[in-house]
């Protein structure tokens, strides 16, 4: 590599990793299917039932249940944009985003607590602050090899004291020129950060939506349910125009099967019924295929995030959002 480039920079030309053949990647998206239309996926939100409802899907307003037909999978991955940009709030900063693009570098949380060093080989380990994550984004800021820019602590000091991740967002786009990419989003707060984006453009609510400098990652809870949050923070974006990552963290042998096909099969169905809410609020709302799925570790009750089964998780996972026309999100190897 020359001197001034980075990974993040490089296309890599003559090194491919297939980690499915065409018909292995058919079998895992005819098994999702068959899981989302007859079984169905838990939707624990009234305006996601009814979005649901008004597209043809089966609901059981009982158990809260939601059978969704191929067809209506099939349609919402058709409106699902292949492009769309991650805005900085400087020209230069912005990211694009793109089905079977360049691939971006961006840092991930959200932790709780920093270490400090304290010399000679001592550490002292506390809760993060909202000094620490405006200080995290100023290196952020700083480093070539990152893209844009994800909350990487939380400001602890603002917990039970109000909005701690309306502070978050606002303190991360002070300190770094680069787009926010909100990975611990609220549904009840997303207007706020809507009103953010607005009055950084002063009012305009075209270019507040056109070029929105913050994005948001929401999480499906494994098994197959879209919570509340997740699903108004899916609806609210979409509405908006802002991007949202829509991204499992299956666990393979806890929250989902021990195999990584039947865990494929899972999360599969999880981002998958998240893109399809984003669509039905609103029909090509910027969407990525997220994923931070791993493996169980059954001995210490862990989720590794290290581990190589994380790898080839994520492997499939890019293959699958190539299969489907997405960007693509995951955890890094």
């Amino acid at each position: 590599m020359k001197p001034n480039q980075y990974a993040g920079k490089q296309m890599m030309h003559g090194l491919k990793l297939d980690i499915f053949s065409q018909d292995g990647i058919e079998a895992i998206d005819r098994a999702t299917m068959d899981v989302l239309s007859n079984y169905g996926i838990q939707v624990s939100d009234e305006e996601g039932l009814k979005l649901f409802e008004k597209a043809g899907c089966q609901v059981d307003q009982k158990t809260k249940m939601v059978k969704i037909p191929m067809g209506v999978v099939r349609k919402a991955l058709a409106s699902a944009p292949k492009t769309f940009y991650l805005y900085g709030r400087e020209e230069n900063r912005t990211v694009k985003q793109e089905y079977n693009g360049r691939v971006h570098w961006t840092c991930f949380g959200t932790g709780i607590q920093v270490c400090n060093y304290l010399g000679n080989g001592k550490f002292e380990t506390r809760d993060s602050t909202d000094a620490d994550l405006a200080r995290c984004a100023k290196l952020c800021d700083w480093a070539e090899g990152i893209s844009y820019f994800s909350l990487p602590v939380s400001a602890r000091d603002w917990a039970g004291k109000g909005a701690e991740d309306v502070h978050e967002m606002l303190t991360s786009i002070e300190n770094t020129t680069k787009h926010f990419h909100h990975i611990d989003p609220v549904g009840e707060h997303v207007e706020y950060y809507r009103d953010i984006v607005l009055a950084y453009y002063k009012g305009n609510e075209k270019l507040a939506r056109e070029k929105p400098i913050m994005s948001m990652l929401v999480c499906p809870t494994s098994p197959l349910e879209l919570s509340h949050n997740a699903a108004q923070v899916i609806i609210k974006g979409a509405r908006y125009g802002i991007p949202v990552n829509v991204l499992s963290m299956a666990m393979a042998g806890g929250s989902s099967p021990v195999y990584l096909a039947g865990t494929l099969v899972t999360h599969n169905a999880e981002v998958l019924s998240g893109i399809v809410l984003s669509q039905l609020a609103h029909p090509g709302a910027p969407v990525w295929y997220g994923s931070s799925t791993t493996t169980f570790d059954l001995k210490r009750g862990t989720a590794p995030v290290g581990s190589p089964e994380l790898g080839m998780i994520s492997s499939a996972v890019a293959k699958l959002g190539q299969y489907y026309g997405l960007p693509t999100y995951v955890a890094g190897m």
